[in-house]
């Protein structure tokens, strides 16, 4: 249920494992595209699994009559930040009733597994009633799970087919065993835990890699006051088995959908409870910050950005899509609109996708049309044809680069905290 980022990896990567799969989605544009064998999302390697799939054991359908006679029902559903930062579970709502109508005539055991990212409880507290409510079952006569997705967006047809661990949180053995069955093929940890901890397995997670994020970038900031670099420091810290190299790369910032939203929900639930999550709001806050340092870095080298033309290289929030959920990029353009900046901007993927929001910026077709005649640049996303400009640099009026990536060195350029 759901044919979004999750709900679609999940359910191509399940048909190329031998499963028969259909998507349900009440998008009727999104169904026929998938239908017709055409992702509605980039996503590497989802073109090849829906070419060799689609029509054999993958479906998609706008109705919801396939789930009656479904082995397991996965709820792939959005839970977007709410306006006080807690997650909005709307959709789970929608879906888990849904869900319960649809089985209501079932004679067979089924498992109803949510995938989405939820805060502790909402299995107990919203899904299981709902389902069981509207199905008219009672509690044994149906399964439930919790199986958190750990996907990263443009790699995350690798990461579901090699996981590093899977986690299922189950009501009882029969739900655990249906699970187990399904990533038999999976020769990976699968780790039985109670569904609460399921869910809060997924937010510890997300929340433990953007703490270091954030970690890497205060230590970056406090490099650069010092002159040295961050690169190299922590390449060294990374070695130590205790910490890990992963994820230390200082810079602009973490966005997507999930970290920023995830972190947030975090805070939310510890406030709720009485707690005050000292560490996780920082977290946030250093975020926050690193992208008013590019803006701070570029008018110490350029000046008044007033009538200043400046390019923006790259709008995803990270390569390899086109997705801009809480990119970088989004506050650095708006500070420069705010400063009286013009902005021409180029990325591989994420223009169009820019454009619905920022209409006013210049896009271009390259990064050389780009930084044509500009008076300062900032790279903001880590696509590898970065890394590789060079002349390019050579168009601007004035060669000042703010590289918010890591992506090169030369005249010109600096780092964001290196």
């Amino acid at each position: 249920m759901g044919g979004g980022y999750v709900g679609l990896v999940t359910g191509a990567c399940l048909a190329s494992c031998g499963h028969r799969v259909t998507i349900i989605d009440p998008d009727q544009e999104k169904v026929t595209s998938i239908n017709r064998k055409e992702p509605p999302i980039f996503e590497g390697g989802l073109t090849d699994i829906l070419q060799k799939y689609g029509g054999k054991t993958l479906f998609a359908s706008t109705s919801c009559e396939s789930i009656s006679s479904a082995d397991l029902i996965f709820i792939c559903v959005g839970t977007p930040q709410g306006e006080d930062g807690s997650a909005d579970l709307t959709f789970i709502r929608e879906a888990a009733t849904q869900a319960g109508g649809a089985i209501r005539e079932s004679e067979q055991f089924q498992v109803v597994v949510v995938k989405s990212t939820v805060p502790p409880g909402t299995m107990k507290d919203l899904v299981i009633p709902a389902v069981l409510s509207v199905s008219g079952k009672k509690e044994g006569e149906i399964g439930f799970a919790m199986n958190p997705e750990f996907l990263r967006e443009g790699r995350a047809i690798y990461d579901f087919l090699h996981p590093d661990r899977i986690v299922i949180g189950t009501d009882g053995d029969e739900a655990y065993q249906a699970l187990e069955a399904l990533y038999e093929s999976f020769d990976v940890p699968k780790i039985k835990t109670s569904l609460t901890a399921a869910e809060m397995i997924k937010y510890t997670s997300n929340a433990f890699l953007a703490t270091k994020i954030s970690f890497s970038n205060e230590i970056g900031n406090i490099c650069k006051s010092l002159g040295l670099d961050v690169y190299e420091v922590m390449a060294a810290v990374g070695l130590d088995p205790r910490i890990g190299s992963l994820f230390l790369n200082a810079g602009a910032g973490f966005g997507g959908s999930c970290f920023p939203k995830d972190v947030l929900a975090l805070v939310h639930m510890a406030e709720s409870a009485g707690v005050d999550p000292l560490i996780l709001k920082a977290v946030l806050c250093v975020n926050d910050h690193q992208p008013d340092r590019m803006i701070g870095l570029l008018q110490k080298r350029i000046g008044n950005l007033a009538g200043k033309q400046i390019a923006v290289l790259g709008l995803a929030f990270k390569d390899n899509t086109d997705d801009i959920r809480e990119s970088r990029a989004i506050p650095v353009i708006r500070a420069l609109f705010r400063a009286g900046a013009t902005i021409s901007a180029y990325d591989p993927m994420a223009m169009e996708a820019m454009s619905r929001l920022f209409p006013d910026v210049q896009y271009c077709l390259s990064a050389a049309s780009a930084l044509t005649g500009v008076d300062g640049a900032l790279i903001m996303t880590e696509w590898p044809e970065f890394g590789k400009l060079k002349e390019e640099f050579s168009l601007m009026k004035t060669q000042v680069v703010i590289d918010g990536r890591h992506m090169i060195t030369g005249p010109g350029i600096e780092g964001v905290c290196w």
